[in-house]
């Protein structure tokens, strides 16, 4: 780090201009950064997550390579269609997929890859959309009932028409020649009666392009190119999740003509449905770092972590008199082991919902999911090391001083 002397030497042998600039300069611009607690001074509390990685708060932290490599790419101008060229090169190696690009999180990428479907790489097409009437393009997506998700509003981005189905046969029927994609929504696998696998053989028989919402289903690491290997045509992922990147970015992984295609329909281009998606080229590169350490990271250690934490908090309040404890691990999304708590509120005179706030609002302020009647749960995989402690005797406190 250059002295402060040095630097307004430096600037006093620059040209005149330079130097009326310098003597204008105030003198903090050139010294030191001093370390500013910004959220302290928004008066905005920060907290420990032991919920998951939701986006309202703000989803999962970034290792510190990531933060390193934005870093480095605010001090660098690149091309940004070359940047997602390469850094799309590189993820595809990584993931065993044909090709990928970084957008702006996995909703993004949703209707990305919606957009390049109706469009191919017809620029006029894909200036068009929303806007399907007249234009040549088909208008219609299938995807189950049981899949309906309010994140699929994505797909309705591009104006196409959803049509909804239970049964293969209602799928089958529901195949036309306005059909332009069949979406499907992984986390939902066991909910609907079409599994993954059947979905993709009734798409291969009609030559229907397929779209697979794979937003939280990392970890496990191997789901980064099952679905694409399983044959989806199209997979999507939220970089801001388990794989830990920049919470405002996305993967879109898949067959290399429609990726092609979606990128038709993103910035830098400006007449079309994803302009107001754009990624940056601190996020591409931070997805990159993030990818790669990721992959580098020993799952296995990990999970046990994991589940030694958990124990520490489940430990804490198992034995409580009308507290009953499960640990689980959901099969699909967010599959992480996850402790659920539930009480008789005739021994805890307590819900779910004032647990949650007292636990808030305590000091230091912490997040867990669930809620309502009488239960919380809890994961630690959003955990600094160390602060499974500290909720665990926060917990066991606020459900100490609601027993009967």
């Amino acid at each position: 780090m250059p002295k402060r002397r040095d630097v307004l030497k430096q600037i006093s042998t620059l040209p005149l201009l330079g130097g009326l600039a310098a003597s204008v300069m105030p003198l903090d611009i050139v010294a030191a950064p001093r370390h500013k607690d910004y959220f302290k001074e928004l008066g905005i509390r920060t907290f420990i997550n032991a919920a998951g990685t939701y986006t309202s708060m703000t989803g999962s932290l970034m290792a510190d390579e990531v933060v390193e490599g934005i870093q480095y790419a605010s001090k660098e101008y690149v091309l940004l269609d070359e940047l997602q060229d390469k850094v799309g090169e590189r993820i595809a190696t990584l993931l065993h997929c044909e090709a990928a690009t970084v957008t702006s999180g996995a909703a993004s990428a949703i209707t990305l890859a919606t957009a390049g479907i109706l469009s191919g790489m017809d620029e006029k097409k894909a200036a068009m959309i929303p806007h399907l009437e007249g234009s040549g393009m088909k208008t219609e997506v299938i995807m189950q009932k049981a899949h309906d998700i309010v994140y699929a509003h994505a797909l309705r981005n591009c104006g196409v028409k959803v049509i909804f189905v239970e049964t293969r046969a209602e799928l089958e029927k529901a195949i036309n020649s306005q059909t332009a994609l069949m979406f499907f929504v992984n986390a939902n696998n066991f909910e609907g009666k079409i599994r993954a696998e059947e979905f993709v053989e009734v798409a291969r028989k009609y030559s229907i392009p397929t779209i697979n919402d794979c937003a939280a289903d990392v970890p496990p690491v191997e789901n980064l190119w099952k679905y694409t290997r399983m044959g989806f045509d199209l997979v999507c992922f939220s970089g801001g999740k388990g794989i830990r990147g920049p919470q405002s970015a996305g993967l879109l992984l898949g067959r290399k003509d429609l990726v092609a295609a979606a990128r038709l329909s993103a910035p830098p281009r400006g007449n079309t449905v994803g302009r107001c998606m754009k990624v940056n080229k601190e996020e591409i590169l931070g997805m990159l770092i993030a990818l790669e350490v990721y992959l580098a990271r020993d799952h296995a250690q990990e999970w046990k972590m994991w589940e030694a934490q958990i124990a520490v908090i489940n430990d804490a309040i198992k034995l409580m008199p009308g507290v009953e404890t499960k640990i689980d691990v959901p099969p699909i999304a967010n599959h992480i082991p996850t402790l659920n708590v539930s009480w008789n509120t005739k021994q805890v005179k307590l819900s779910g919902d004032e647990l949650k706030e007292k636990l808030r609002t305590g000091h230091p302020s912490i997040e867990v999911a669930g809620g309502g009647a009488n239960s919380v749960s809890i994961t630690t995989w959003m955990l600094v090391p160390g602060q499974e402690r500290i909720v665990a005797s926060r917990l066991r406190e606020a459900l100490l001083k609601a027993a009967v």
